[in-house]
């Protein structure tokens, strides 16, 4: 039997203030908290929904470097334009607050220092990456150099993209530092670490044993992590824009940015009812909930509870309803390519349409597996399913009223079994709608909602009342006193989804004092009741428009194409010698498969002229397996065999990268027989 609660705390991934927030983000996080939140207030529940912007770490402190402004000028720009873009959407924030104001930062401060004199952190020298020129060390992220695995030279220090292993920036071969180009050199320096494998056996009770309901995506998440083992993880960093670590000799350290921001969710409650916030983060009857991205799963489930356990005051999560990746027109949203649909010019480029946007990505909302958002796809969902049915519907309600019965809600009649049928079809929303709801499945509660307005347009498509009205204003008035009471619960059905189109509909049926509870009655407005003049709830969206949207995207991939990628420097010079030493060979594609788990991976089975060999290739995003059999490939024979993902990789499969950063294989051309050498 689950657990009664007096009050929900919701809080919602706070967005990181170096770029505006774009559907990514939406569908992602804030439309189905907000959701949740507006569901709540509707039942009278006691809620409060914590925002705010994070505002730390190292792409901050880079980002003002190139531009030559301040750190805090980065965030002022872009947490101001966050803030005003959601409330235009009508995110329903209790607060939307920051991590650099000053009740974070004490807040923050406090946090580590309870629990560094609990002794609840270890305390350990280590040697990381040190770029000499920038004077600073360096983030895993911001060293670039050779993949040990795959040898692709853009590997990160903490992935390689073009093979998907996970890496150290120990393990790169050549590494350079991403903010100067210079060679980092190891230097030593001190941080503490938060001991995750010490919060190993409750976390595994707490998760895997008492939170089996969790999505199976989060479930499963967390399950692997604690499968493979927890290790310390650093709670510190050096850096000079942060909160700084409150301890004597950690000058030019501050809190790690996924320490600071959880502990945000925190200071902007204290900030909103600094007499109050301890109801709401200590006590047993409070519901905690954490709305985020499935990139943020092991922070929010793992780490942050650890934290809050190792202080040992707070309340830990009762779920994390974490979504997958919305992607954009079949590409992952990149906000470095400019790959994505930014909500500020959303805003601007369809104003008064706030809810089609909210419809969309709810509609489409990746809560199981990634989904997709495409411009066509927006205008179909807005032109057939808004405009033509619930719209529609809305619309011939009120204007039939206003024709037939001068604007006044008709007397209700004699029922036929049709009107009994359509009737107890919508009895039962609000019980459907409640189950998913409180279930986080938002896209069937949004169908359940939609159904009623497919109820409604087909009762009106069915009895035609402007037909009826010709020989009998009886059952006309009943047809739309019917028609009306199905629309009054429409604008509380939607409510928490489309609270623009929710509102517009109470005063257009002149009602505003309509109540949740009320939801599936077919007595919401008495006879006699005057309505307001009709107008539209949605209108089309032309072809124009959306081929503005899909050009503005095509412009943004080609300038960025033209940006990120010039020709790459010409290596150091090498001897004849050094040449000679590499043996590039022909293979024959005997055969050629996906590798499982590994999006990229292509493992081939080449005919070399001696026996044959296996080479994997991370190439498949370019190339299906099947056009790649019975192809000649050039390859290097004799460099030495590397595990990649269990499987042993014999060589390496040569290819050229474009300018628009597709992959080429580099083919023979003629016949040419395997094992034949290039030179």
């Amino acid at each position: 039997m689950s657990k009664e609660f007096k009050r929900t705390l919701i809080t919602s991934a706070l967005p990181y203030a170096n770029g505006p927030v774009h559907i990514g983000h939406l569908a992602g996080v804030y439309v189905p908290a907000d959701i949740y939140a507006r569901y709540l207030r509707l039942k009278g529940e006691e809620v409060l929904f914590i925002g705010g912007s994070d505002e730390h770490g190292v792409p901050i402190a880079l980002k003002a470097k190139a531009e030559g402004i301040t750190p805090q000028e980065v965030v002022d720009r872009y947490h101001f334009l966050i803030k005003k873009s959601f409330e235009e959407l009508g995110i329903t924030f209790d607060i939307y607050s920051r991590t650099t104001s000053e009740v974070h930062h004490k807040t923050a401060s406090d946090f580590f220092r309870r629990l560094y004199d609990k002794g609840e952190f270890l305390e350990k020298t280590s040697e990381q990456y040190y770029d000499e020129e920038a004077k600073q060390f360096l983030a895993d992220r911001y060293i670039v150099g050779t993949c040990p695995h795959c040898r692709n030279e853009r590997a990160y220090g903490d992935q390689c993209e073009a093979c998907g292993t996970s890496l150290s920036a120990l393990d790169l071969i050549n590494p350079r530092s991403a903010i100067s180009g210079s060679v980092p050199v190891l230097k030593e320096t001190k941080h503490w670490y938060l001991p995750l494998d010490k919060h190993e056996p409750w976390l595994k009770q707490w998760i895997l044993e008492d939170h089996k309901e969790w999505k199976s995506n989060v479930y499963g998440q967390c399950k692997s992590w604690l499968d493979m083992g927890l290790q310390p993880r650093a709670v510190s960093r050096d850096l000079d824009w942060g909160v700084p670590v409150p301890v004597e000799g950690a000058e030019g350290k501050v809190l790690y940015v996924w320490f600071d921001a959880p502990i945000g969710y925190i200071s902007n409650t204290i900030e909103l009812l600094p007499d109050e916030w301890e109801k709401w983060w200590k006590d047993e009857e409070t519901k905690l909930l954490h709305f985020i991205g499935k990139d943020n799963i092991v922070f929010h489930c793992i780490v942050f509870p650890s934290m809050l356990k190792a202080d040992g005051t707070y309340i830990l999560p009762e779920n994390v309803p974490a979504n997958e990746f919305l992607n954009l027109e079949g590409d992952k949203i990149s906000t470095s390519r400019n790959w994505a649909v930014w909500l500020h010019e959303y805003l601007e480029d369809f104003p008064g349409k706030q809810d089609v946007l909210r419809y969309v990505l709810t509609a489409n909302a990746p809560e199981t597996k990634d989904n997709d958002f495409t411009w066509k796809d927006f205008q179909a969902r807005n032109n057939n399913e808004l405009v033509a049915v619930f719209g529609n519907f809305v619309n011939r309600a009120l204007v039939l009223t206003q024709k037939y019965f001068d604007s006044k809600i008709p007397q209700r009649g004699e029922l036929t079994e049709y009107d009994v049928q359509t009737l107890e079809e919508f009895s039962t929303v609000k019980k459907d709608l409640e189950n998913y709801l409180d279930h986080y499945r938002f896209r069937d509660a949004l169908k359940e909602a939609m159904n009623l307005a497919r109820i409604g347009n087909k009762y009106l498509a069915d009895t035609e009342p402007w037909k009826v009205a010709k020989t009998d204003m009886h059952r006309t008035a009943t047809i739309l006193n019917i028609a009306l009471q199905i629309t009054a619960n429409l604008a509380i059905a939607f409510e928490p989804f489309l609270p623009f189109t929710s509102e517009k509909i109470k005063k257009l049926i002149n009602k505003t004092d309509l109540k949740w509870s009320e939801l599936g009655s077919v007595d919401l407005l008495e006879s006699g009741h005057a309505i307001n003049q009709p107008e539209l709830l949605f209108e089309k969206i032309e072809d124009a428009d959306i081929e503005k949207q899909i050009q503005k995207l095509q412009d943004a991939k080609k300038a960025n194409e033209l940006k990120e990628h010039k020709a790459e420097p010409i290596k150091e010079n090498i001897t004849f010698e050094d040449f000679t030493k590499l043996d590039i060979r022909v293979g024959k594609v005997l055969e050629c498969t996906k590798v499982p788990k590994a999006d990229k991976l292509l493992q081939f089975k080449l005919d070399d002229g001696h026996g044959g060999r296996t080479i994997l290739s991370g190439i498949a995003r370019y190339y299906k397996p099947e056009d790649l059999i019975g192809k000649n490939v050039c390859f290097i024979a004799n460099l030495a065999p590397r595990k990649i993902k269990g499987i042993e990789s014999q060589g390496m499969i040569l290819s050229a990268e474009s300018a628009d950063g597709s992959i080429s294989l580099i083919q023979p051309q003629g016949e040419t027989t395997p094992g034949s050498r290039i030179s």
